[in-house]
This record gives structure tokens, C-alpha cells and sequence, in this order.
């Protein structure tokens, strides 16, 4: 299962948007950091944040987001 967190990119926020739905995972992550934070992120961005982070992303799911 993926998760990304508002708290692990500097955000004083509590959301987390977790699923085994790589690409729906990413479209509620971004949805809330623009509606709550003003920053809008790519889906590219944030399959990027999660690699980086050492996540269980699989490159197979990182293409079908892109």
C-alpha cells in the first residue's frame, strides 16, 4: 500500500492519503495539497516524492500514472 503525507514534505497538516490504488492515491494527495496548501503537484511530482522516499511504488505502477 502507498502513502504519501502532507507531514513528510514540510506541511504542519495531518492528511495522509493512503491506497493500494497508486493513481487514486496520487489524485487525493494532490487534490488536497492545492485545496488546502495552494501548491499544486504533478502526478509525475509525487510518483517522484514516493520513489525518492523508498516506497513499495513499483516502476510498473509509476508508468501507469504518468
Amino acid at each position: 500500500m502507498a502513502k504519501l503525507c502532507c507531514v513528510d514534505y514540510g506541511f504542519e497538516c495531518a492528511f495522509a492519503a493512503e491506497s493500494d490504488d497508486v493513481s487514486k492515491m496520487i489524485d487525493d494527495f494532490a487534490k488536497h495539497t492545492s485545496d488546502q496548501h495552494g501548491i499544486e503537484y504533478s502526478k509525475d511530482v509525487l510518483m517522484r516524492f514516493m520513489l525518492r522516499k523508498g516506497s513499495s511504488v513499483s516502476e510498473n505502477a509509476y508508468m501507469q500514472t504518468v
